[in-house]
């Protein structure tokens, strides 16, 4: 039988049609195919917390040791790194399961802990020994350990050859260069500094610093020139009765797009988000008691901080400020990740 060229048309568009609603369903299942969740580690227990941040709800709670400090993850969001510092110990959690697969001994007690993309290393503070350790987790082990006078929290910007921990006693943050496992320099920032982020093109650095209601803004770019943006408000946490008094700010994160910073005031539980490009800040945006630690979702949607009184967590959308809940975990909440998992 002939086929005529009406007949070959038709089935070429239908060809068409066909691949077109292949890709439209490839695109859907890859959109799916992971789940943003949240980890709260309670610092005054033995547990992180887990919040599905579709459902709002919290999921589940997994033991991993008393005084757990710090949460960090790679990129794919397959694996979970905690510090516990009555171990002296890095564990590293599979996110399918929230089983502890693997434990690292470090050489002293943690801190707040930052992975490569790539989840091939993890650089760990160990507050009692002045020093920073670092992990390689396909080895299981601490391959370097590099001396720093008062280490605190190291943090990534989205890259796999370096990785910045901060000095609280030499008023500076160092920047690891992962391929000489050596310093390859650092940033000073006018104060004691405290959590900080970094943007990802590694252009300005934002700051919490000791006894500073506020934050210093470093532009790396140009000689490390530092300013200090000071938020409104009282400038003690004299309410926030499970940290230091002279920690009036103690949580920022810049949002994926490094267009906004969001920044914790624990003086009057809220939050501040100040405009990178016009450098305006927001009005106060409410929170528990204590708000700690602020980590953005991978896709910018949430805005999420560990309240640390209230043991509890709000949630936030990140475009209109607006706290779309606020969810019990366990006792003490203070560093918090949220991750894209893989979804099941």
């Amino acid at each position: 039988m002939r086929i005529g060229n009406r007949q070959l048309v038709i089935a070429a568009s239908l060809l068409v049609l066909l691949m077109a609603a292949l890709a439209i369903g490839t695109s859907i299942l890859a959109a799916t195919s992971t789940k943003p969740v949240l980890y709260v580690t309670n610092s005054l227990g033995d547990d992180i917390t887990v919040i599905d941040l579709h459902t709002l709800k919290a999921t589940a709670d997994i033991k991993v040791g008393e005084k757990v400090h710090g949460v960090c993850a790679p990129s794919d969001g397959k694996h979970l790194f905690t510090t516990i510092e009555s171990e002296k110990a890095l564990k590293v959690l599979d996110t399918a399961t929230n089983e502890i697969v693997a434990t690292v001994q470090l050489t002293g007690r943690p801190n707040q802990c930052a992975s490569t993309p790539d989840g091939h290393y993890v650089a760990v503070p160990i507050r009692d020994n002045g020093s920073i350790d670092i992990v390689d987790i396909p080895q299981t082990k601490v391959v370097k350990v590099l001396p720093i006078d008062g280490p605190h929290n190291c943090y990534n910007s989205n890259s796999n050859t370096d990785m910045y921990c901060s000095s609280m006693k030499g008023n500076d943050i160092a920047r690891i260069d992962l391929k000489t496992m050596e310093y390859a320099g650092r940033v000073p920032v006018g104060g004691i500094p405290r959590p900080y982020a970094v943007a990802t093109d590694e252009k300005n650095m934002y700051v919490a610093l000791t006894s500073f209601h506020g934050f210093a803004a470093v532009d790396m770019a140009n000689g490390n020139k530092v300013d200090r943006v000071e938020l409104p408000g009282p400038a003690t946490a004299a309410l926030c009765e499970k940290l230091e008094a002279n920690t009036p700010t103690h949580g920022v994160a810049l949002t994926p797009d490094n267009k906004y910073l969001w920044v914790t005031s624990l003086s009057d539980s809220g939050v501040y988000v100040y405009n990178v490009a016009t450098k305006r800040i927001s009005d106060r945006v409410p929170t528990g008691s204590c708000p700690n630690w602020i980590s953005v979702s991978p896709d910018g949607k949430y805005v999420t901080v560990s309240n640390s009184v209230d043991d509890d967590a709000s949630i936030f959308d990140a475009k209109t400020h607006r706290e779309l809940a606020r969810v019990k975990v366990g006792k003490g909440p203070k560093r918090l990740l949220a991750v894209n998992i893989p979804a099941n």
